[in-house]
């Protein structure tokens, strides 16, 4: 710095009033008139017109991925706010004149707070009401809060909302507050940029299928142990499986599947399910994709139709479905062959679910798959990601609480390599047992339904009741229905269109809409005690037209916790 500049920033403290020295203050947030609560604590060192902010909470002694330590620096001289992290693999940094933040504050007269004379003032910032107050007696400048801007003076208190308090709770000298601002600060990037990079680095995204296409072609059987990390088709290529070795998280992690599907060439609207195959049994799904639908448990109906794998038995469990969701018509690859006015189509269908309460199936050695039902060529193209948001900087290695008891799943799958459709419900309930162990809490049924027939008769197009018994004691009774179908018209562009205006992806139907997901339900069924139980479904399930027929997709999971 040369003798100019010092004679400047000189000045600068004297008609500031600021002092010269290195100081310490401690603040403490917490709510209003709430009794025995835990406090934010917040460091500010000061030294010279320099501050630097950082979090006293607890310290993270075992950090997630992507966490980085992270601090706040202000530099008054500089008229620069500095936001800085620091990752095992480096540095980042954001910085911005400290007169871009345009808190236009009111003055609102003086105060005695905490034992200081303060100016107090007040601003509006998204509808929350924030007020200040503000001292001079230090004689130097500090704040927790840079960006509610330059206030000139030390921050006594803040209250947002009238409740949520930040207190000066300490202020002394400390000579150890110096080179608060270090000469390298690694690379910089934007505000937006280093927040959305600060996000990026802490969610676990786990990519399992790219850009797979899914379609209806002559596929060579595979047999043979099934290798990690290798995409698997089955059934004339309808279905695809990965092996998976998969982490396991920590139980706030809430953990969501995120699905990218277009259409490849085929113009309906299909069923699609992502699904685990549990493997714990001496029989599994992934008997009926290696060796055919034969080579699982059969359930014959009073009519003499055959079931495949639909319900869990004591050597079997049926798949367990994390994501139903259902194709558009068209999307992506009939874009271009239809145009009607107002009306952009979208380039691709994205489906995005939570399903954290399956994690205990989504750790370790997973086998994960994705259906499409067609008969097309082309078909579609999928993506498929797992993507963790963590709850808490810690990561925590413990045995995982959640549980899940998989009990039926009449969605065929396997529907090209001679899968029955779910008709059982015209002449028959769907039963199974199942048994909650010792310790069990907040027992759960997971419940999925969708109806399909897609004639005006047809239970796609008409609401049916869902009746639930568990041992033998009718509990629960679900309608599903969508009537919120015409809002993803842009997703269908070749979904048929009738002279009165209405397009046939507008139509209400039983539980789902193309280009949508179906979410869960979720029944209490926490009065169970342990041992065994039973569970049976029944719809009233439509009659037989000519050729068409009625049919229902439902899956279902008993959820549970165990004590941590």
């Amino acid at each position: 710095m040369n003798n100019r500049n010092i004679l400047v920033t000189i000045l600068f403290l004297l008609f500031s009033g600021m002092a010269f020295g290195q100081h310490m203050l401690t603040y403490q947030s917490y709510v209003k008139d709430v009794e025995r609560q835990d406090t934010t604590l917040v460091r500010v060192l000061e030294n010279n017109g320099q501050l630097k902010i950082e979090s006293l909470g607890n310290k993270v002694s075992n950090p997630i991925p992507g966490y980085a330590e992270s601090v706040t620096c202000v530099d008054y001289l500089q008229d620069s706010v500095f936001t800085l992290l620091q990752y095992p693999d480096g540095r980042y940094y954001s910085a911005y004149p400290f007169s871009d933040n345009d808190v236009v504050f009111t003055k609102e007269g003086k105060e005695k707070v905490l034992g200081y004379y303060c100016f107090k003032y007040k601003t509006i910032i998204n509808s929350n009401t924030i007020e200040v107050w503000m001292t001079k007696k230090p004689g130097f400048e500090a704040t927790p809060m840079p960006q509610l801007g330059h206030l000139h003076s030390v921050m006594v208190r803040c209250v947002r909302n009238g409740n949520y308090v930040t207190d000066l709770s300490t202020i002394k000298t400390d000579k150890s507050a110096k080179n608060l601002i270090p000469s390298d600060k690694g690379e910089r990037k934007t505000s937006r940029e280093l927040s959305q990079l600060r996000k990026d680095k802490l969610v676990m995204r786990i990519p399992v299928f790219a850009d797979e296409q899914i379609h209806f072609a002559d596929y060579e059987p595979f047999q043979g142990e099934i290798p990690f990390d290798t995409t698997i088709h089955f059934s004339h290529g309808t279905v695809i499986v990965k092996r998976m070795q998969l982490p396991q998280l920590p139980e706030h992690y809430q953990i969501f599947a995120e699905i990218h599907q277009r259409s490849n060439g085929d113009a309906y609207d299909r069923t699609a399910s992502v699904f685990v195959i549990p493997t714990e049994k001496d029989r599994s799904f992934r008997d009926g994709l290696q060796q055919g639908v034969e080579a699982v448990p059969v359930f014959e109906a009073k009519d003499g139709q055959q079931y495949q794998g639909i319900k869990a038995e004591n050597d079997y469990l049926p798949l367990v479905e994390l994501v139903r969701f259902f194709t558009s018509f068209g999307a992506g690859h009939f874009n271009d062959k239809v145009q009607i006015d107002g009306l952009t189509w979208t380039e691709e269908n994205y489906y995005k679910q939570e399903v954290s309460e399956l994690r205990d199936r989504l750790q370790g050695d997973v086998l994960i798959g994705a259906f499409i039902g067609n008969y097309d060529k082309g078909g579609h193209k999928l993506s498929l990601d797992l993507v963790a948001y963590p709850g808490e900087y810690e990561w925590h290695d413990e045995p995982c609480h959640q549980h899940s008891i998989p009990l039926f799943n009449t969605c065929n799958v396997l529907e090209m390599s001679g899968q029955n459709y779910g008709r059982l419900f015209a002449t028959d309930s769907l039963e199974t047992t199942f048994e909650i162990p010792e310790g069990a809490t907040n027992i759960r049924l997971r419940y999925l339904s969708t109806g399909h027939g897609g004639w005006g008769g047809g239970d796609e197009f008409n609401p049916k009741g869902n009746v639930i018994y568990i041992d033998g004691v009718k509990r629960f009774s679900h309608t599903p229905w969508r009537c919120d179908c015409a809002t993803f018209r842009d997703q269908n562009p070749v979904s048929g269109n009738f002279w009165n205006g209405v397009s046939s992806s507008d139509y209400s139907r039983s539980g789902w809409c193309p280009g949508t997901t179906t979410n869960p339900v979720f029944f209490d069924l926490g009065d169970l005690k342990p041992g065994k139980h039973t569970i049976r479904i029944a719809i009233p399930q439509g009659q037989d037209e000519g050729g068409s027929f009625s049919h229902w997709m439902v899956s279902g999971a008993i959820l549970y916790e165990t004590a941590k």
